[in-house]
């Protein structure tokens, strides 16, 4: 039984070597969140995971979210979340609430996380070197698609200035980003994590962006996982309504990151243990690939 249990163990890291040897030297973007990110279990694996791919020579890159944290320090403060077209509004308290749970708690976490395990991490926000340039997102009424509505400091991306993020990575470090931006008046904005990634691999030519999910990936209607899709697959998945709801921005953030030059974008079930080594060293993987 132990010489059986050897020669596995030997299979999957011979398995795993020919993965290690292209990724070696190559930038990968992971967005971190969902599950992943309030499963004790999952938490360390996810740690593990980051510390083992930059030990064997790959630079990743975690950009994370935090919306239910968000969300629990606003009711504790009696602060009532309001949401629009799934934007939360974001008014200045709020946005203070936001960087302190961003910026803070759950960025420190992460890092204390991802150094528990060994490894070298470094907590950023958009504000640090200009990281995230933003404006406030333009929002128009589900009614006549007209009428603009203010949503206070929810942003979108309008320029990565990534260089900080090149001197960790060329280093022994290991960034990890709260997805907040900046203008150029120093007004901070709150960013959906998922564009940030995206933004964050197209500006590093990154190898591969993965994002952690609830879900398997893109099901089809009959719930079969669907993987190696192209951009007119995904626009055929649009059209039928295959792919919808939550998932869409998800997709449009994946198409934008090809488009811009990321070689593959994978949306993987953050809910698997050790999900981020299975998508990256192994044949069978956890979630549905996106290529150009």
């Amino acid at each position: 039984m132990e010489n059986k249990n050897a020669n596995q163990i030997a299979d999957v890291l011979n398995e795993a070597l020919p993965y290690m040897q292209k990724l070696s030297g190559k930038t990968i973007v992971i967005k971190f969140g969902g599950n992943a990110m309030t499963d004790e279990t999952l938490k360390h694996s996810f740690a593990a995971n980051i510390v083992l791919m930059k030990q064997v020579g790959i630079n990743p890159v975690v950009v994370h979210g935090g919306g239910p944290q968000i969300g629990k320090l606003l009711e504790r403060v009696g602060k009532k979340s309001k949401f629009i077209q799934g934007m939360r509004v974001t008014d200045t308290e709020t946005m203070d609430i936001v960087e302190m749970v961003l910026g803070g708690q759950v960025n420190k976490s992460i890092v204390s996380l991802i150094n528990q395990h060994g490894g070298k991490a470094i907590g950023l926000t958009g504000k640090d070197g200009q990281l995230i340039e933003a404006k406030p997102l333009e929002m128009t009424s589900d009614e006549d698609g007209i009428t603009k509505i203010d949503i206070g400091h929810v942003g979108e991306v309008t320029k990565i200035n990534a260089g900080v993020v090149r001197i960790l990575d060329s280093g022994k470090f290991i960034p990890v980003i709260a997805p907040i931006g900046v203008d150029k008046e120093g007004a901070s904005y709150n960013i959906n994590a998922d564009l940030v990634a995206s933004k964050i691999a197209a500006e590093l030519k990154a190898e591969k962006l993965l994002l952690l999910t609830n879900t398997p990936g893109i099901l089809d209607k009959n719930n079969n996982l669907m993987t190696g899709l192209t951009h007119g697959d995904i626009n055929n998945l649009i059209k039928n309504g295959t792919i919808a709801g939550g998932m869409l921005p998800k997709v449009q953030c994946s198409l934008e990151a090809v488009d811009a030059g990321v070689q593959t974008v994978q949306i993987i079930d953050g809910r698997v243990e050790n999900s981020v080594l299975l998508e990256l060293f192994t044949n069978q993987g956890v979630g549905t690939l996106i290529h150009k």
